[in-house]
């Protein structure tokens, strides 16, 4: 595992879609989370009460127990399927709302994001959703995420981008109140890049056009095939990632937000070179649930209480974190 500060030359651009940022906030639906029910003294029962009064706190918590992504409710919890064209990815590829699904997985309900391809721009289809209100800064980011090496159909090779990120708009070339914090796997190699590799990246801005960029990034060259536990915590000293309850990377203080973010999970091809074939093929990403906790840094099993937490009260979704 090494970690760079940039400019990072293998690093390429990645410009985002502003007017997925830019959509009218909506009213996100508030619920009310009971205690854990537990055996009464115990010291799990004494935990599981206690993550369960903590998620009065200002929390957003989103177990994906929807039909389709045009279930009513997906809108009235605060989210956005991508519809809008535009980076990161293949110049002409489509982002298709209909390829966000919520299929059973173990018997519990998950998101999955499907990009397709045959090979040309036109065929391409990728996958985005995120919060309509960027009003998230400080505090403990959580998700469980299944990412895969191959593709479900078809000849394997494209260079696919699968990803969980906060993220803000950038208002200026190398505007100093852009943020952006990523979990980006690519199975296949991409930005210089040949085989799997996993970055964690912190950004304090960029400019478009000639690229150049300040961030700070880690990496790790290995297969992350699977379900895995991603938690980001940032407060006023540092940004720290984990993967599965193990300390991934942390950067510094120079990488700060200052200004809310948006909450993202996107699937997407970086180009069409990795792979020629105009066969068609399919790519998967799931995500069983994301959480954050607002102006609170959680070790990585805390977060986990508080899941469970959520789940034995029966609570599929909460969100009590104020827009700014």
């Amino acid at each position: 595992m090494t970690q760079h500060s940039t400019p990072a030359p293998a690093r390429r651009p990645r410009p985002r879609a502003v007017a997925a940022l830019a959509c009218a906030l909506g009213c996100a639906a508030l619920s009310v989370l009971p205690a854990a029910a537990s055996a009464a003294g115990s010291p799990q029962g004494d935990s599981r009460r206690a993550d369960a009064r903590a998620a009065a706190d200002a929390v957003l918590f989103d177990d994906f127990t929807y039909t389709a992504h045009d279930d009513p409710r997906v809108s009235a919890h605060g989210w956005s399927v991508r519809a809008n064209s535009g980076g990161p990815g293949v110049p002409g590829a489509s982002w298709v709302p209909r390829n966000v699904t919520f299929p059973s997985s173990g018997g519990n309900s998950v998101m999955d994001l499907e990009t397709k391809t045959a090979g040309t721009a036109a065929s391409t289809e990728q996958t985005e959703i995120l919060t309509r209100s960027a009003k998230f800064k400080n505090g403990t980011y959580a998700a469980r995420v299944k990412f895969s090496d191959a593709p479900a159909s078809g000849p394997d090779g494209d260079r696919v981008v699968q990803t969980f990120f906060t993220i803000n708009d950038l208002k200026a070339p190398m505007a100093d109140d852009y943020s952006e914090y990523d979990f980006e796997y690519l199975p296949n190699g991409g930005w210089g890049e040949a085989g799997n590799i996993l970055y964690t990246t912190s950004w304090e801005t960029y400019d478009p056009d000639p690229w150049q960029a300040v961030n700070q990034h880690t990496e790790r060259r290995e297969s992350y095939a699977g379900w895995h536990d991603l938690v980001l915590t940032i407060d006023d000293r540092a940004v720290t990632y984990y993967i599965d309850g193990r300390h991934f990377g942390t950067h510094d203080a120079a990488y700060l937000p200052e200004r809310p973010m948006s909450i993202n999970f996107n699937q997407w091809l970086i180009d069409l070179a990795g792979q020629p074939a105009t066969q068609p093929r399919s790519y998967h990403q799931q995500v069983d649930y994301v959480l954050h906790v607002k102006d609170q840094v959680l070790t990585p099993a805390e977060a986990a209480r508080r899941v469970a937490a959520y789940r034995d009260a029966g609570t599929a979704f909460e969100d009590t974190v104020p827009t700014p």
